[in-house]
């Protein structure tokens, strides 16, 4: 997974530093939008998408490819997002209602706690797309997948999946009301997302109709 978080992090730093805005996505509609203390735990939870994803894969050869190739894909779209971070970078000028808000309406220590490690972790650039939308959208299908062909029969499959999905949509809001994203970033990632999961689904589909051996010995990855 480190090879997923260093091109985000890099590219973050270097705009920070280095680069200023080219364009701006700004519209009246990201500041007329609320600020909800409560949606930087959903926003956080992102970072829970990668462990479930690796304890949810299947343990089993044809689990393990699609598990390989789904990270490959992951960086694959990490990298066409860090072209444009770096090519047209666009700074988030958007904490300044942070304060506003939190002067009437001040967060918990959890809510503090989290802003506080988001802030300092986390440069307001790479704008668009947003990759909290990419990672969190091609991890969500990947794991619905997994669990609708391998555990459907299960009883907590169902519940386990609309929860995931609720997370999802809470995050979608969260990237907005936390301030860590324009409205532009939203519609670039989803869209980032489904051309990605679209190619995806082809690979997946190689592999149950070609076989994993086969498809290993043909690129010669056993």
């Amino acid at each position: 997974m480190f090879s997923i978080g260093a091109p985000y992090f890099i590219s973050n730093n270097i705009a920070a530093h280095y680069l200023e805005t080219v364009w701006d996505p700004e519209i009246a509609l990201d500041r007329s939008l609320p600020v909800i203390n409560w949606l930087i735990i959903p926003y956080v939870a992102l970072y829970l998408f990668y462990p479930v994803t690796l304890a949810l894969a299947p343990r089993d050869d044809r689990g393990r490819m699609e598990l390989a190739l789904g990270v490959q894909g992951l960086f694959m779209a990490t990298m066409f997002c860090v072209l444009f971070f770096l090519l047209l970078p666009a700074e988030i000028d958007l904490r300044d209602q942070l304060d506003t808000h939190w002067e009437a309406n001040p967060p918990n220590w959890l809510e503090e706690a989290l802003f506080t490690f988001i802030h300092v972790s986390d440069n307001p650039w790479n704008a668009w797309p947003s990759l909290h939308i990419v990672h969190s959208t091609l991890l969500a299908r990947l794991i619905t997948h997994w669990v609708q062909r391998d555990h459907h029969e299960t009883r907590l499959a169902k519940p386990f999946l609309v929860l995931l999905w609720v997370e999802w949509a809470l995050l979608c809001v969260s990237i907005l009301a936390t301030k860590q994203h324009y409205l532009f970033d939203l519609v670039t990632g989803l869209v980032v997302a489904f051309v990605f999961w679209r190619m995806f689904t082809k690979v997946i589909d190689m592999v149950e109709e070609v076989g994993h051996d086969k498809l290993a010995s043909q690129y010669r990855w056993n």
